[in-house]
């Protein structure tokens, strides 16, 4: 298993993403690479603008080999230094855009929320395509310009270009003539599902789930295995034929998530002006100790 070392921590910019981010953006990376890590056993992976380096250590406990390319010296050095040490792992710089790699050399390349952030995005897609053998499997995540900045007229000042659904397809499948799309949202939901007749947890629900701990480690299960806080059985005389094995409830307004992201920004907004007020303070007893030292003068 690959581990890391005390590497010190890359600065968070909003650009790259550091496996020190809390809160929504730590789900969402660390679920992408999660997800892609199930197509990679046994494969040669380009993990494309590999950034602070987790994604390509994730990737290479079951891939035969995994480079981590950037186009930063900087984040190179950083997950060389930090994850590197790993036989099938390496790290080099270069530019996602103009790839240097020989034709047909990967089997999986993945590119996670890079294409948002470069203006070639053909020629970046393309070079992915080129390095990829005939059954090669191409996985990139970029946001929906409609929900992420059109819906909530938020800017993220790092992206160059932003895709809508039928841009972003266009794009694809142009090198691409099978591409499957999925969504990807943190989702408030009360979940039920079926437990095994023993009742323990089930595996049988066709789903993977993943779940990663703060200190890196990842564990990709079959099924939601998670000790419920409550049952819920459905009883008969008779046969009940097929029940569904998994059932998800959320509310139109996601009332929850709006409850904790306005917390969240309370809170944050409220640090910020206690580190003002402290600021404010200091210079208080500055200026205190001054007079006091000119009083006695």
């Amino acid at each position: 298993m690959t581990t890391a070392s005390s590497a010190p921590a890359l600065e968070f910019t909003g650009e790259r993403f550091t496996p020190e981010c809390v809160r929504e953006i730590w789900y969402e990376h660390w679920a992408r690479y999660a997800f892609a890590a199930g197509f990679a056993r046994g494969k040669r992976v380009l993990d494309a603008a590999c950034g602070e380096g987790f994604g390509s250590a994730l990737l290479a406990r079951t891939a035969a080999q995994v480079t981590g390319l950037d186009v930063s010296a900087q984040a190179v050095a950083h997950a060389q230094s930090r994850y590197g040490g790993v036989a099938n792992l390496r790290y080099v710089q270069g530019d996602c855009t103009r790839l240097d790699l020989p034709a047909a050399s990967v089997d999986l390349v993945v590119s996670i929320e890079t294409l948002e952030h470069v203006a070639a995005q053909e020629e970046m897609v393309a070079g992915f395509a080129r390095v990829l053998g005939e059954d090669g499997v191409f996985i990139v995540s970029s946001p929906d310009k409609r929900t992420y900045s059109d819906v909530t007229g938020f800017r993220n000042e790092y992206h160059v270009r932003e895709l809508y659904r039928e841009e972003l397809l266009a794009l694809l499948g142009t090198h691409f003539p099978e591409v499957r799309l999925y969504g990807q949202k943190l989702l408030f939901q009360s979940a039920i599902w079926a437990l095994d007749e023993d009742g323990s947890r089930a595996s049988a629900i066709a789903a993977t789930t993943a779940e990663a701990a703060a200190d890196g480690s990842t564990l990709l299960k079959s099924g939601l295995q998670y000790d419920p806080l409550y049952f819920i059985a459905v009883c008969s005389r008779r046969p009940l034929g097929e029940l569904p094995r998994l059932a998800l409830f959320g509310d139109r307004a996601e009332s929850v998530y709006a409850h904790y992201n306005h917390e969240v920004r309370k809170n944050i907004a409220a640090g910020g002006r206690i580190a003002e007020l402290e600021a404010q303070v200091e210079a208080l007893r500055a200026e205190v100790g001054r007079l006091q030292a000119a009083t006695k003068s």
